[in-house]
């Protein structure tokens, strides 16, 4: 358990901590829970394993936490990363996929976006984290740390790759009974440190994500969870 009460996972290696991931991802599925999934490269093996230990996904449904306005065929879609990861090697596809619509720029699809999310239950929410302490595409010190009223936002780039971007925000991620922090890498030990061992503040916008009626966790590897102690 980390200083604010977040379940620590600490596994020793990145396929102990992908197989975890893949595992809660699985147990939801077969469960019919609605899923949010994590952008970036970290959570690309945790989609293999759970599409390789379970093909059915047809009870559940998709969502994403952030996209980058490209087309889904685009290689730095997160869409796509999720497609050929996970969906395409499904027997059972999902009965529904709620992606991000980025192609239409940034204010439309956001807007498109919340509309979706209006009403909706989310279940389960996979994260990643950024080595900045960024989480979906929530960035340090940004305006769209303070939106309360809409679930879905425009957000201007602040890492590569440089293209406007569509984030769930605050109270989106937070609405989720489940959150899942995945994390691995001695390059987000720092991270790690600043988002789950100290006060949280707008300059780590992970530390602000926590799970307002169920819990939190954060599995980990034993390089990224390095100074946790």
């Amino acid at each position: 358990m980390t200083s604010d009460g977040v379940e620590l996972v600490r596994v020793e290696t990145e396929e102990e901590a992908a197989a975890f991931a893949a595992g809660e991802l699985v147990a939801a599925a077969r469960a019919g829970r609605a899923i949010v999934l994590s952008g970036g490269t970290t959570p690309a093996r945790a989609y293999e394993l759970a599409a390789q230990e379970e093909p059915d996904w047809g009870a559940a449904s998709l969502w994403w936490g952030d996209e980058r306005c490209v087309p889904p065929d685009d290689e730095r879609s997160n869409y796509r990363l999720a497609r050929e990861r996970l969906l395409d090697r499904l027997s059972v596809q999902p009965r529904a996929v709620k992606r991000i619509r980025g192609e239409l720029g940034a204010e439309a699809a956001a807007a498109e976006y919340d509309r979706a999310l209006d009403g909706a239950r989310l279940d389960v929410v996979l994260l990643g984290l950024g080595p900045d302490g960024h989480t979906a595409s929530l960035f340090p010190d940004q305006p769209t740390l303070d939106e309360r009223s809409r679930r879905a936002v425009p957000a201007e780039p602040r890492l590569d790759p440089f293209v406007d971007r569509v984030t769930m925000t605050v109270p989106a991620l937070c609405s989720a009974p489940e959150v899942v922090f995945l994390v691995t890498g001695e390059a987000k030990a720092e991270a790690v440190e600043r988002a789950f061992g100290a006060p949280p503040g707008r300059e780590t916008p992970a530390s602000l994500i926590r799970s307002a009626r169920g819990r939190t966790r954060l599995v980990a590897d034993s390089a990224a969870a390095s100074r946790l102690g």
